[in-house]
Protein backbone atom coordinates (compact mmCIF):
# COMPACT_ATOMS: atom_id res chain seq x y z
CA UNK A 1 0.00 0.00 0.00
CA UNK A 2 2.59 2.41 0.73
CA UNK A 3 4.39 2.25 -2.49
CA UNK A 4 1.08 3.28 -3.77
CA UNK A 5 0.60 6.27 -1.87
CA UNK A 6 4.15 7.14 -2.83
CA UNK A 7 3.40 6.93 -6.49
CA UNK A 8 0.55 8.75 -6.28
CA UNK A 9 2.23 11.77 -4.14
CA UNK A 10 5.31 11.90 -6.46
CA UNK A 11 3.04 11.64 -9.20
CA UNK A 12 1.03 14.69 -8.08
CA UNK A 13 4.09 16.39 -7.34
CA UNK A 14 5.35 15.95 -11.14
CA UNK A 15 2.33 17.33 -12.62
CA UNK A 16 1.92 20.56 -10.25
CA UNK A 17 5.41 20.52 -10.89
CA UNK A 18 4.83 20.65 -14.98
CA UNK A 19 2.22 23.17 -14.43
CA UNK A 20 4.22 25.90 -12.99
CA UNK A 21 7.10 25.03 -15.67
CA UNK A 22 4.90 25.39 -18.63
CA UNK A 23 3.12 28.45 -17.21
CA UNK A 24 5.72 30.51 -16.66
CA UNK A 25 5.18 30.85 -13.01
CA UNK A 26 8.11 32.64 -11.86
CA UNK A 27 7.19 35.59 -14.24
CA UNK A 28 4.16 36.04 -12.72
CA UNK A 29 6.19 36.65 -9.18
CA UNK A 30 7.95 40.07 -10.27
CA UNK A 31 6.63 43.36 -10.81
CA UNK A 32 6.62 43.43 -14.68
CA UNK A 33 3.03 45.18 -16.23
CA UNK A 34 3.26 43.16 -19.05
CA UNK A 35 2.88 40.05 -17.21
CA UNK A 36 -0.77 41.43 -15.78
CA UNK A 37 -1.49 41.58 -20.03
CA UNK A 38 -0.79 38.25 -20.85
CA UNK A 39 -4.61 37.67 -20.54
CA UNK A 40 -6.54 39.42 -23.60
CA UNK A 41 -9.26 40.59 -20.66
CA UNK A 42 -6.49 42.83 -19.69
CA UNK A 43 -5.73 44.42 -22.83
CA UNK A 44 -7.83 47.25 -22.28
CA UNK A 45 -6.46 48.12 -18.67
CA UNK A 46 -3.22 47.56 -19.27
CA UNK A 47 -3.19 49.94 -22.25
CA UNK A 48 -5.26 52.77 -20.35
CA UNK A 49 -2.21 52.42 -18.01
CA UNK A 50 0.50 52.12 -20.80
CA UNK A 51 -1.33 55.80 -22.37
CA UNK A 52 -1.82 57.21 -19.06
CA UNK A 53 0.52 59.12 -16.18
CA UNK A 54 1.74 56.45 -14.04
CA UNK A 55 3.38 54.54 -16.51
CA UNK A 56 6.62 56.05 -15.49
CA UNK A 57 5.90 56.12 -12.11
CA UNK A 58 3.92 52.79 -10.60
CA UNK A 59 3.86 49.72 -12.09
CA UNK A 60 0.39 47.18 -11.44
CA UNK A 61 1.95 46.21 -7.93
CA UNK A 62 2.86 49.17 -6.99
CA UNK A 63 -0.87 50.11 -6.88
CA UNK A 64 -3.02 46.95 -6.90
CA UNK A 65 -0.56 45.19 -3.87
CA UNK A 66 0.21 45.28 -0.45
CA UNK A 67 4.22 46.65 -0.43
CA UNK A 68 5.37 44.87 2.56
CA UNK A 69 6.79 41.22 1.26
CA UNK A 70 4.61 38.26 3.27
CA UNK A 71 1.07 40.51 2.48
CA UNK A 72 2.27 41.20 -0.98
CA UNK A 73 2.99 37.61 -1.95
CA UNK A 74 -0.50 36.44 -0.25
CA UNK A 75 -2.03 39.25 -2.15
CA UNK A 76 -0.87 37.74 -5.63
CA UNK A 77 -1.47 34.33 -4.86
CA UNK A 78 -4.77 34.59 -4.21
CA UNK A 79 -5.46 36.74 -7.05
CA UNK A 80 -3.49 34.48 -9.39
CA UNK A 81 -6.17 31.75 -7.58
CA UNK A 82 -8.96 33.63 -8.26
CA UNK A 83 -7.80 34.17 -12.15
CA UNK A 84 -7.08 30.94 -13.02
CA UNK A 85 -10.49 29.76 -11.20
CA UNK A 86 -12.09 32.32 -13.41
CA UNK A 87 -10.40 31.45 -16.81
CA UNK A 88 -10.90 27.89 -16.42
CA UNK A 89 -14.46 27.88 -15.66
CA UNK A 90 -15.30 30.88 -17.36
CA UNK A 91 -16.67 32.79 -14.57
CA UNK A 92 -15.20 35.95 -15.40
CA UNK A 93 -16.64 39.18 -15.31
CA UNK A 94 -17.50 41.99 -17.10
CA UNK A 95 -16.37 44.59 -16.65
CA UNK A 96 -13.42 43.60 -14.83
CA UNK A 97 -13.58 45.47 -11.48
CA UNK A 98 -11.28 45.40 -8.30
CA UNK A 99 -12.80 43.55 -5.11
CA UNK A 100 -13.31 45.93 -2.04
CA UNK A 101 -10.25 44.42 -0.30
CA UNK A 102 -8.14 45.84 -3.61
CA UNK A 103 -9.67 48.99 -2.83
CA UNK A 104 -8.41 49.45 0.19
CA UNK A 105 -4.81 48.45 -1.04
CA UNK A 106 -5.21 50.40 -3.96
CA UNK A 107 -6.44 53.33 -1.75
CA UNK A 108 -3.09 52.63 0.81
CA UNK A 109 -1.03 53.16 -2.10
CA UNK A 110 -2.32 56.29 -3.16
CA UNK A 111 -1.87 57.58 0.35
CA UNK A 112 1.64 56.28 0.44
CA UNK A 113 2.90 57.74 -2.99
CA UNK A 114 0.87 61.02 -2.22
CA UNK A 115 0.98 61.62 1.58
CA UNK A 116 1.93 65.14 0.91
CA UNK A 117 -0.88 66.12 -1.35
CA UNK A 118 -3.21 64.00 0.94
CA UNK A 119 -2.32 66.22 3.79
CA UNK A 120 -3.00 69.25 2.18
CA UNK A 121 -6.55 68.42 0.90
CA UNK A 122 -9.49 68.06 3.83
CA UNK A 123 -7.47 69.11 6.17
CA UNK A 124 -5.48 66.23 5.94
CA UNK A 125 -8.28 63.59 6.32
CA UNK A 126 -7.00 60.72 4.28
CA UNK A 127 -10.24 58.59 5.73
CA UNK A 128 -13.08 61.13 4.64
CA UNK A 129 -15.02 57.81 4.00
CA UNK A 130 -13.84 58.40 0.02
CA UNK A 131 -11.01 56.58 -2.16
CA UNK A 132 -8.73 58.81 -4.10
CA UNK A 133 -10.15 56.94 -7.30
CA UNK A 134 -13.58 58.18 -6.83
CA UNK A 135 -12.53 61.89 -8.08
CA UNK A 136 -8.87 60.57 -9.95
CA UNK A 137 -10.49 57.36 -11.74
CA UNK A 138 -8.48 58.37 -15.06
CA UNK A 139 -5.26 58.86 -13.27
CA UNK A 140 -4.09 55.49 -12.98
CA UNK A 141 -5.48 53.98 -16.33
CA UNK A 142 -6.29 57.24 -18.14
CA UNK A 143 -9.53 58.31 -19.82
CA UNK A 144 -11.77 55.70 -20.31
CA UNK A 145 -11.58 54.53 -24.84
CA UNK A 146 -8.69 54.48 -25.57
CA UNK A 147 -8.67 51.14 -25.70
CA UNK A 148 -10.28 49.03 -28.65
CA UNK A 149 -12.44 47.37 -26.20
CA UNK A 150 -15.44 48.84 -25.01
CA UNK A 151 -16.34 49.93 -21.50
CA UNK A 152 -18.93 49.92 -19.23
CA UNK A 153 -18.67 50.69 -15.68
CA UNK A 154 -21.83 48.99 -13.89
CA UNK A 155 -20.31 49.32 -10.51
CA UNK A 156 -19.99 53.09 -9.83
Amino acid sequence: MKPLVFLGIGCLIVAILTGLYVSDFTVYLGDDPTTCNNCHVMDAVYEGWFHAGHKNAATCNDCHTPHDFIPKYFTKAKSGFNHVTAFTFGHIPEPLRAKPETDEIIQANCVRCHTETVSMVADGQADSGRFCFDCHRTVAHGERGISILPYQDKRR
